[in-house]
């Protein structure tokens, strides 16, 4: 069907919509909601100072908050999801506005409650966790009493609680600077002028015009140069925060610090930085074979992300996409098939996805899970866009991860972490290739695939380990007690885009300035979480699809446990072991394997 992206929310039928029923019937009964958690945050209070006097305190405490959390989760993401429907729609404004207000009241209505707990004496809360009373929360309280180590006292944690906001402000200014203050200005393209923005800047870079991409990268980087002193400063203070933050805490590095929430080793990160490195030679290999299909003799940073297929035109209708995935997934069984099946299709009063564009709708596509409401997707679906078939099964992922962690668990622990989240969702796409692959003849079809999967890898794995690699150096930098400056930032950058891209590909004078535009960078050591998340996907699905009920029953078992188990723990239950250098190698394999093949087309 063809969609017209320029028409009002209001005339967007039901059956293409989601159906928020499950979290407020309508905006009426989002309002009841919001008074009332109004009306009952502050009892949270009542229990101030009682925690340690008796278990039953704790637990009523605990038995509270959490339904005071229900309801806030139920009425943030009704709000969110209304907001993305329309952004500009005044009353998803208010309601969204309104709802972050209340939000913060309630947290800080609940702060006393994480010291308490710490203080309460550890052969106290053993002997209270063994109580059947305590069975639903006695991981989230584990969990939380891991930091007990790293715990200040009521005066230094308050310190730090003053001084949150102000750490935020190198992440506010850089995003302040990027996305609003920076003019970039305009580039010709065959189409006419365009508008050059943060945002835009990648999409040049796909320009199958290489002048269209040298001016665009030309502009771009000339004004990041004019600001290089800024940005630099920018990041070093939110380097710096890190560190302060991780010494005053007692940890032994930032890189520690970061990792201990979700229980991952240092090593972990340190087995994917050298076990991608050992294998660049795979990678060097590819942007040699580009250089040679692309013809270009001085080939350069500007030319790798031009694909080397242009997009297929291989339309397919929404329900035509949903038939595709429903066959691709079939290894995983009924039960998995019919229930997303039916999600992203819907019914006459909508479904889990927010099918098409409309106008000021959100742009791109996400998952928002929850334990009470359906996974929702929402989609901007255009059929004659390949790329938008592997989105929907993408995001589908996503949805059925929260569906079984939201029915296998209860609330104190049924969310999973980041690090978990990218396996559910590549480990469908993994699918759908290998079904694409295995199901249609096309020799242009298999190569644009091939060549697809291999730019998402290099996207996924080996940039965001460079990127990884860089935030490594940079904080170990400041602990050892070296500057950061606007020159060692760019000097170590430039090491490493020498290493990653090798040889036969130019890099231009300002290139080294692009360590400085990351946005990640300012949520320190959370790139890498992509890397490893594709590469267990990768192992995973070779298992499923290579192995029969055993390995798919282990699969679940990782989709089930939702926040019960610390992120490596669930992945091993499914079969990959994290902790070792064997997936990211075996997804480097798989990378060489598949250049090969594409070198044969």
């Amino acid at each position: 069907m063809s969609v017209n992206p320029t028409r009002a929310r209001k005339d967007v039928p039901a059956h293409e919509k989601w159906n928020l029923n499950a979290l407020f019937p309508d905006d009426a009964a989002w309002e009841q909601g919001f008074e009332d958690l109004k009306n009952q945050y502050t009892e949270i209070e009542t229990y101030r100072g009682s925690l340690a006097d008796a278990p039953e305190n704790l637990r009523d405490c605990l038995n509270r908050m959490f339904e005071l959390e229900k309801l806030g989760e139920r009425l943030g993401y009704y709000a969110f999801l209304k907001m993305t429907e329309d952004q500009g729609d005044s009353a998803s404004q208010s309601r969204q506005a309104r709802f972050m207000q209340l939000e913060s009241k309630v947290s800080a209505s609940m702060s006393f409650m994480t010291p308490e707990i710490q203080e309460i004496p550890d052969s106290t809360m053993k002997e209270w966790l063994n109580r059947d009373d305590f069975t639903e929360y006695r991981i989230y309280l584990e969990k939380l009493l891991r930091f007990k180590p790293h715990v200040l006292s009521p005066a230094e944690e308050k310190l730090m609680a003053m001084q949150s906001e102000s750490a935020q402000t190198a992440s506010k200014t850089f995003s302040a600077l990027l996305d609003v203050d920076m003019d970039f200005g305009t580039v010709k393209t065959p189409q006419g002028e365009k508008p050059l923005t943060n945002s835009t800047f990648g999409s040049f870079m796909q320009n199958p015009e290489r002048e269209v991409r040298k001016e665009a990268y030309g502009k771009y980087y000339s004004h990041l140069d004019s600001h290089k002193n800024t940005l630099a400063s920018l990041y070093t203070g939110s380097v710096n925060q890190d560190v302060y933050r991780s010494q005053a805490r007692g940890y032994s590095s930032s890189l520690e610090y970061a990792l201990f929430p979700d229980k991952v080793d240092p090593k972990v990160y340190h087995n994917l930085v050298e076990t991608v490195n050992k294998n660049l030679p795979s990678l060097h290999a590819y942007y040699r074979l580009r250089k040679e299909k692309q013809g270009i003799s001085d080939y350069s940073l500007i030319d790798t992300k031009v694909p080397l297929i242009a997009d297929i035109k291989m339309e397919h209708s929404y329900d035509e996409a949903v038939a595709v995935i429903e066959k691709a997934l079939q290894p995983l069984g009924d039960e998995y098939v019919s229930t997303l099946s039916k999600g992203l299709r819907g019914g006459s009063n909508g479904g889990w996805v927010d099918k098409y564009e409309n106008k000021g709708k959100r742009s791109g596509a996400f998952s928002a899970g929850s334990f009470y409401g359906e996974p929702y997707i929402l989609m901007n679906y255009k059929e004659d866009l390949l790329r938008d078939l592997f989105t929907l099964a993408h995001e589908g992922g996503h949805s059925m991860h929260s569906w079984y962690s939201s029915r296998n668990n209860p609330f104190p622990h049924y969310n999973y972490t980041i690090f978990e989240a990218e396996v559910a969702s590549t480990f469908n796409e993994q699918l759908l290739f290998h079904h694409m692959m295995s199901s249609n003849d096309d020799p242009k079809l298999k190569a644009y695939l091939i060549n697809k999967r291999i730019d998402d890898m290099i996207g996924t794995i080996f940039r965001q380990t460079m990127f990884a690699e860089f935030e490594l150096r940079c904080h170990q930098m400041v602990e050892n007690g070296e500057a950061l400056t606007v020159q060692s930032l760019q000097d170590e950058y430039r090491k490493l885009l020498v290493n990653y891209f090798g040889e036969d590909v130019e890099l231009p004078e300002l290139s080294a300035l692009e360590g400085l535009r990351i946005p990640h960078f300012y949520r320190a050591f959370y790139v890498y979480k992509y890397a490893t998340g594709l590469s267990a996907a990768i192992s995973l699905s070779q298992r499923v699809l290579n192995g029969g009920d055993t390995e798919r029953e282990d699969y679940f078992k990782f989709l089930k446990s939702g926040g019960s188990r610390f992120p490596l723990e669930s992945l091993a239950v499914a079969g990959v072991d994290m902790s070792s250098p064997e997936p990211i190698q075996n997804a480097m394999d798989l990378f060489d394997d598949l250049v090969k093949k594409l070198s044969a087309y």
